[in-house]
């Protein structure tokens, strides 16, 4: 009987250019380039280039794909209606993101058209569509109507303009830059397997789009920066009324969640056994954020939560190597930037929808079923028992 792999962990599936991670070292390379290389300076459009282009593009190409981006903003009528009746029903954010974007199939200009740059063409109108779903759905969810996207902001400063009806400030459009380029790509994930999985059936990438959502929508994959936000807040709040430090309450808190085994979110990865880069990246991020902003209280109590944290896991774990992972800074930079924990998710998505089409893209050419084999543990040799004797 073949050895079972739970979960396909080590299982290689494939070759990707895509990105690279080395979780020993704590290293995350995208399309060649470190990600402490790329992220804090390129434009999101830039880093969606290069992944589904193999290169960084030029200034010309820059525009064109930019604009190509901007005029495939506006929503078609029929998704703004099921986004309508979602809000009415207070649907979360995850199920009216996939709802919202399996509408798009009803626009599709060309949906028999499978070439590569008919491809390119629908991911592009795909990809520009998820911030004004999540935007427009947020609205409606707060009983306001949706924004009308402008075309003459970039990806970034559109969805967030679209958010609150503010043009943000440059900070604010670099930190969620930072952000999305961060998390754009991260490997042999769930949702971006479950892409590639319909993708290598030869279905139609609006499809491998929506799996993926449902795939995201698991709280062990997408679900952990609010929790991790939360904590920070509490722990404040907690100071707040006692009147002592910080510090000193994030280490009782610490102290009661291992006492009672429970998980602390922000810390801890399935594949680093160091410190996850992108904490680092989007701690610099943040850094840089609140500095300019004036939030530097709030950055310098969550560095307070986050030592407790590592102290408290280092002294209840020791050797385990629970290090601060992507969540916990994703939880700082969103608040920073302004959104709230509900959107955090949905926010991911409108970065990682890049990743998925670069692998999807990837599928198609590689053109292989991905259909993994079982080991049969059931029972043998049953005798069919007639309804009237049972």
């Amino acid at each position: 009987m073949a050895e079972i792999a739970r979960g396909l962990r080590n299982v290689v599936l494939t070759e990707t250019r895509l990105s690279m991670i080395d979780g020993e070292v704590g290293k995350l390379i995208i399309a060649g380039f470190p990600l402490e290389e790329l992220a804090p300076h390129a434009t999101f459009e830039e880093v969606l280039y290069l992944l589904w282009h193999d290169r960084l593009p030029n200034a010309d190409e820059l525009t064109t794909f930019t604009q190509q981006l901007s005029a495939n903003r506006s929503l078609p009528e029929t998704t703004l209606t099921v986004l309508q009746v979602a809000a009415q029903n207070k649907l979360p954010l995850m199920d009216a993101l996939r709802m919202g974007v399996d509408t798009l199939s009803l626009v599709d200009p060309e949906p028999e058209a499978t070439s590569i740059e008919a491809n390119l063409r629908r991911a592009s109108r795909l990809l520009a569509h998820f911030p004004t779903i999540v935007a427009s759905y947020w609205r409606l969810l707060h009983g306001q109507e949706p924004v009308t996207p402008r075309s003459d902001l970039s990806h970034a400063a559109n969805f967030l303009y679209m958010v609150n009806g503010q043009v943000p400030e440059p900070a604010i459009t670099r930190g969620m830059e930072t952000y999305l380029n961060t998390v754009v790509d991260h490997g042999m994930n769930a949702s971006t397997f479950t892409a590639r999985v319909i993708a290598s059936t030869r279905s139609d990438m609006t499809s491998a789009i929506v799996g993926a959502i449902g795939s995201l929508k698991g709280p062990l994959h997408g679900g952990a920066p609010g929790p991790a936000a939360d904590m920070v807040f509490e722990i404040r709040e907690r100071a707040a009324r006692s009147g002592r430090s910080v510090a000193e309450e994030a280490k009782d808190w610490a102290t009661a969640k291992l006492q009672s085994k429970e998980r602390i979110m922000g810390f801890g990865h399935r594949v680093y056994r160091v410190r996850d880069p992108r904490a680092d990246v989007l701690g610099g991020a943040v850094r840089q954020l609140f500095q300019q902003t004036g939030g530097l209280d709030f950055y310098n109590d969550a560095r307070a939560v986050e030592d407790a944290m590592l102290q408290a896991l280092e002294e209840y774990k020791p050797g385990l190597r629970i290090k601060t992972n992507v969540e916990f800074y994703t939880a700082l930079i969103l608040h920073g930037i302004g959104l709230e924990p509900e959107i955090f998710s949905p926010v991911f998505a409108i970065s990682r929808v890049g990743g998925w089409v670069a692998h999807i893209l990837e599928q198609y050419a590689e053109d292989e079923l991905i259909r993994p084999t079982t080991n049969y543990n059931g029972a043998y040799d049953r005798k069919w028992v007639p309804l009237a004797e049972r």
